[in-house]
């Protein structure tokens, strides 16, 4: 069936497996990202929104977000070290159908517990109680993990961040999770709202930003410190030679689901609403757009439904929202990030693309082009790495370091001959 087609390759080359559930108004045309601006970012930058709106908004359901200077707020969540003692501020872009709920330099260990239903009394315990005070308060945890035979890593994360002194701030994407969805999304706009962000919380001069998956798009609008995790690549990009994309299905079921989503969008959202046929069994788990490693953070990791049931996608109008998100991402951009000469000829900055080896949503060959063009791009390669890569604690550690320190692991330098 074309429609199935149309509605599995929509999120299928998305690395997303299950969908969203409620209404979504006819779309207007979404304008284009916008060329990169690499102009060093400030906290004291005049843009109105810091002069004019107070850093953090209080909430009732305490939740913290800003409000921009268009009045849209934006939600966020803050890990890591505290913000005025951290030696490296860092922004996570999330990706298509995420949020900033998502995991990164997440303890196997609270995983597990939730998982296996823990979840709640782990998180109680790291509030509450320390190894001093309530000593049977962590003899009950491992005697919960010694039951469940789950691995026992308390910290392992935290000492990473301690020791790197890394503050890690989350946020929902116009759209997504608790932030308010913005019928104007572009580009420029995706960027502009990491900049306020930054501004508001007063983030300083010198910041960094990680980009995942569809999440990257933001990233070439702002392209400053910055690593992108398996980033999009869009066929559009006219420098991308069609002897190396004619014979890549993805991109005809990209041209599919772009198609639909701008001139059927309630085609879309009947196929992930109706209860005649499954939508999501020919994603959830199927070998064509996971490999292995992936399958097992399906497997294993909890919470990985994206567009889950207490998730803000479900609410009237959430639909439009992504699926303008998916639009901005795959429709000609104004300027081809191929064209792009180093910006930074001294290396006062790097830019830095990961990509897994296996990865079936991204093929590695059209990174390794991407790599070739950009050769002033760190290009790093996980040999069993598919589109996942966020879920590997282990990846997530070198992605900081290589950002942060500038180190390049062995491990994950590209064996091109391959």
């Amino acid at each position: 069936m074309v429609f199935r087609r149309v509605a599995i390759c929509f999120l299928g080359c998305l690395g997303i497996s299950h969908p969203a559930k409620k209404a979504a108004p006819a779309l207007a045309p979404a304008p284009a990202p916008a060329p990169p601006e690499t102009t060093e970012t400030s906290s004291s930058s005049s843009s109105s929104s810091s002069s004019s709106s107070s850093p953090s908004l209080a909430s009732s359901d305490g939740t913290s977000r800003v409000r921009l200077s268009d009045g849209r707020c934006l939600a966020y969540r803050e890990l890591g070290v505290p913000k005025n003692i951290s030696n490296y501020k860092v922004i996570l872009v999330h990706g298509f159908g995420s949020s900033k709920e998502m995991s990164f330099m997440a303890s196997q260990l609270d995983l597990e517990l939730e998982k296996y239903g823990f979840g709640l009394m782990w998180e109680v315990w790291e509030v509450s109680s320390n190894c001093e005070e309530n000593p049977c308060d962590e003899q009950l945890l491992f005697s919960f993990a010694e039951a469940a035979e789950l691995p026992v890593s308390i910290g392992h994360e935290t000492d990473l961040m301690d020791e790197l002194g890394v503050y890690l701030l989350f946020f929902d994407r116009a759209g997504y999770g608790e932030s308010d969805p913005n019928p104007r999304r572009s580009g420029k706009t995706e960027a502009s709202d990491i900049q306020e962000l930054a501004d508001q919380l007063q983030l300083g001069s010198k910041f960094y930003v990680i980009g995942i998956s569809l999440g990257s798009y933001p990233i070439w609008s702002c392209l400053k410190r910055a690593a992108m995790v398996v980033p999009m690549i869009n066929y559009n990009w006219r420098s991308l030679p069609n002897e190396l994309t004619k014979d890549d299905y993805r991109k005809n079921l990209a041209r599919w689901a772009l198609w639909a989503s701008r001139y059927a969008p309630g085609l879309v959202h009947w196929w992930f609403t109706q209860k005649m046929f499954s939508s999501s069994t020919a994603l959830d788990r199927n070998p064509a757009f996971f490999n292995n490693k992936d399958l097992e953070v399906l497997k294993n990791t909890p919470g990985f439904n994206l567009l889950g049931k207490n998730n803000k996608l479900q609410q009237p109008g959430v639909f439009d929202s992504i699926l303008r998100d998916f639009i901005v991402a795959f429709s000609k951009w104004d300027f081809d990030p191929l064209d792009f000469q180093n910006p930074y000829v001294k290396n006062e900055c790097s830019v830095h693309i990961w990509q897994g080896f296996e990865d079936k949503v991204v093929p590695v060959e059209l990174q390794r082009y991407v790599s070739r063009k950009l050769p002033w791009v760190r290009y790093h390669e996980v040999p069993d790495g598919g589109h996942l890569l966020v879920y590997d604690n282990v990846v997530c550690e070198a992605i900081l370091r290589s950002l942060l320190l500038g180190e390049d692991p062995p491990l994950y330098r590209p064996k091109l001959d391959v």
